[in-house]
């Protein structure tokens, strides 16, 4: 019986050896695997988890299927505009193929030629099943212009990339200029103003009254406005409305780097969340793109490497904060959707922030993607990272927002090939509306 009891205890002790040193030899995943695999995650969420009826983004997706007012089926327009640029990167990386791709674009421009739109706007939600203004707040039940701006931003990359293929997907760029041509941008100046306006409802009007200046994420609907061929601003409402006749150059110094432009504007925070840096510049690439106000490129450069250093030097003392840990943006929290940043810290690590930011900080971004996928893997899910995290809270749940999820598999896209800053800035139209804000372009 001795003798049987020993025998066990080696068995079981050698058991145990050869599971910790399988442990041991996990397979470490490269820098071209790691963003293979994060881009290709993401990328799913905005093709296996698209909602049906439309081929559109879905809000969110929750693993844990726990949903505020059962809102599985609400989308999102300025998420379904990352979407689809998102499924090029699908088509360009082997995912799926382009014909496939041209189905899913076909749906969801049917859909919105047909969804609820004001003044060629579409609402911030739509109900996916019906295609109905689904209200973002009581008053938010009309027109985002914003939103519509993220959207035709992504349709108009779309356009680009079929423009010279079949009958088909020329019939595809057809109808999407369309819906490009049917945004009433200068409705959206309330009668004329040198100023763009985010929201109109049909129930309540201009109430919201909600003019859009000072730098936030907002760029790119100041640019599309300027480009339309049908329905363009004049370029006084992006130099006094957005631009406020100059005061958007007041810069400061944060961490050691110029802001470049004024972030006050909104705040009293020396510095945005970092979406600021990505949301514009999914389509319009910074690389050599100037104004009278700023260098794109050192403008969103210096954003995110000032959030990198903020996290070095982690003045909350915050748990894992770090090199390998760093970026703050709006996402969830343990207190619900919050705007982080410096300044606004809960302690929270939001993935988008430096995995959207690969093209600014290549480095110090694959820092943060090499720590989730093999120091952290239980960040991990079907759609890539979780939407946020705290170490300092004991705190993540298995959910993502398309709004985070969407710039990822973009921006990384445009670090590796710039595959969909080349794609929008070959459209003639956005050419010349950057040409009529006195933009420079200098392209290597």
């Amino acid at each position: 019986m001795k003798v049987l009891s020993i025998f066990l205890l080696i068995v079981i002790l050698g058991s145990c050896n050869a599971v910790q040193k399988k442990a041991d030899e996990k397979s470490v995943l490269t820098d071209e695997q790691l963003l293979d695999s994060v881009q290709y995650q993401t990328f799913q969420y905005f093709w296996d988890g698209a909602e049906p009826t439309s081929g559109l983004a879905r809000e969110r997706i929750h693993m844990d299927n726990v949903y505020p007012r059962n809102d599985q089926d609400i989308i999102t327009l300025g998420g379904s505009g990352f979407g689809v640029m998102a499924v090029l990167v699908g088509v360009e990386r082997g995912w799926i193929t382009r014909e496939q791709a041209l189905k899913r674009f076909q749906k969801n421009v049917d859909y919105l030629a047909k969804a609820d739109r004001f003044y060629g706007a579409w609402p911030h939600w739509l109900n996916g099943p019906t295609g109905k203004v689904a209200p973002f707040s009581k008053k938010d039940d009309g027109g985002d212009l914003v939103e519509t701006a993220f959207m035709i931003q992504g349709l108009l990359t779309v356009a680009e990339y079929f423009k010279d293929g079949n009958e088909e997907e020329k019939q595809l760029v057809k109808d999407i200029q369309k819906l490009w041509e049917e945004v009433e941008w200068d409705w959206y100046t309330q009668g004329g103003k040198d100023v763009l306006y985010w929201h109109w409802s049909p129930n309540y009007g201009w109430e919201m009254n909600f003019p859009v200046g000072g730098y936030n994420e907002c760029l790119i609907m100041y640019v599309l406005a300027a480009s339309s061929p049908t329905h363009p601003i004049q370029p006084a409402a992006y130099h006094k409305g957005w631009a406020g006749n100059g005061r958007i150059a007041e810069d400061t110094v944060f961490y050691g780097l110029n802001t470049v432009l004024d972030f006050y504007e909104h705040n009293d925070d020396p510095i945005g969340p970092l979406f600021w840096a990505h949301y514009s510049y999914l389509g319009l690439n910074p690389k050599g793109l100037s104004d009278r106000y700023a260098d794109y490129w050192e403008l969103n450069t210096n954003h995110a490497m000032i959030h990198y250093k903020y996290c070095l030097d982690n003045p909350e003392g915050f748990e894992g904060y770090g090199e390998k840990q760093w970026g703050l943006t709006s996402s969830y929290s343990m207190r619900g959707y919050a705007g982080h940043r410096p300044g606004r810290d809960l302690g929270v690590i939001t993935p988008t922030a430096a995995l959207s930011s690969f093209p600014y900080t290549p480095k110090e971004s694959m820092q943060h993607l090499d720590y989730l996928y093999n120091e952290a893997d239980s960040l991990i899910g079907k759609y890539g990272p979780y939407d946020a995290y705290s170490h300092s809270n004991n705190w993540y749940l298995p959910r993502y927002l398309a709004i985070d999820q969407g710039p990822i598999p973009v921006m990384i896209e445009n670090y590796r090939t710039g595959l969909l800053w080349k794609l929008f800035m070959k459209n003639g139209d956005v050419q010349k509306g950057l040409k009529a804000l006195d933009f420079e372009i200098d392209f290597e």
